[in-house]
């Protein structure tokens, strides 16, 4: 792992393909202006890589993300909390932008703009321990990063509705039964779950993996099937002339595993 703890987000390559971007602002990677400028150009700089396949976002300590800095946050002004919140809505907008998958890997705490940065991956694995909430609402005010927008396009509108108006504080458990995160294991196994899944996704075709990531999230705005449909076969026409897709098909032919160099 690279960098120092005063980096705010440490950069690493765990396995072949994977970028792992771990939030390290103890105690409980509270989003301080500081670290949300540096994890929104981590963000953008991952984004830019061609050599990665699968992004995880991690944190230490013994939080995922306790969401604001609330001691920083008093001695603002209210255009000050305003421009702050909209910083960090740039910051989860980068992490969703990453056009490779991404996986959060969650621990602890993930409340506020925490679960909001969570909700900005493409899948999440929470450990036994997580605590979950978009909590604002009992606080007079709105999740304000992307809460409104993410969770029920994730977990349907009931759900996010549920959570978002209680400002309710769940278990891991409980944000898997409402599909806000896609699986639960045990705390001592969530760094080797994640990079188990995350290797296994970097394994496929980098070009396919960014084409698929797109078809699925411009289809989710679609008005229509049809409009969709359409999506999905740009997509698909921009890996049909591709040196992998040929691989593929050698690889299968040689039963033997493909080569994949993203071209």
């Amino acid at each position: 792992m690279s960098g120092t703890p005063q980096e705010l987000v440490l950069v690493d390559r765990p396995a072949e393909r994977v970028v792992r971007l771990t939030i390290d602002r103890p105690p409980v990677n509270a989003l301080s202006r500081a670290l949300v400028a540096r994890l929104t150009d981590a963000a953008a700089t991952a984004a830019d890589d061609p050599a990665a396949a699968c992004v995880v976002l991690a944190a230490r300590g013994r939080a995922f993300c306790a969401g604001a800095d609330l001691k920083e946050r008093r001695g603002m002004s209210d255009a000050e909390v305003v421009e702050t919140v909209e910083a960090i809505g740039r910051m989860t907008a980068a992490v969703a932008a990453i056009p490779v998958p991404t996986l959060a890997a969650v621990h602890g705490a993930a409340l506020g703009g925490g679960l909001e940065l969570a909700l900005a991956c493409d899948l999440r694995i929470a450990a036994e321990d997580a605590r979950l909430g978009l909590p604002e609402c009992s606080l007079a005010i709105i999740p304000g990063a992307g809460g409104t927008q993410r969770l029920p396009r994730i977990a349907g509108p009931a759900v996010a509705k549920r959570w978002i108006f209680t400002g309710r504080v769940g278990t891991a458990a409980e944000a898997l039964a409402g599909g806000i995160v896609d699986r639960v294991v045990p705390a001592e196994r969530l760094e080797q779950e994640t990079l188990a899944l995350a290797g296994e996704i970097a394994r496929c075709g980098p070009l396919a993996l960014r084409a698929a990531k797109r078809a699925i999230d411009d289809g989710l705005d679609a008005a229509r099937l049809d409009e969709g449909l359409a999506i999905e076969r740009r997509a698909y026409r921009t890996i049909v002339d591709t040196e992998d897709r040929r691989e593929a098909l050698r690889a299968f032919a040689e039963k033997r595993p493909p080569r994949f160099e993203g071209r």
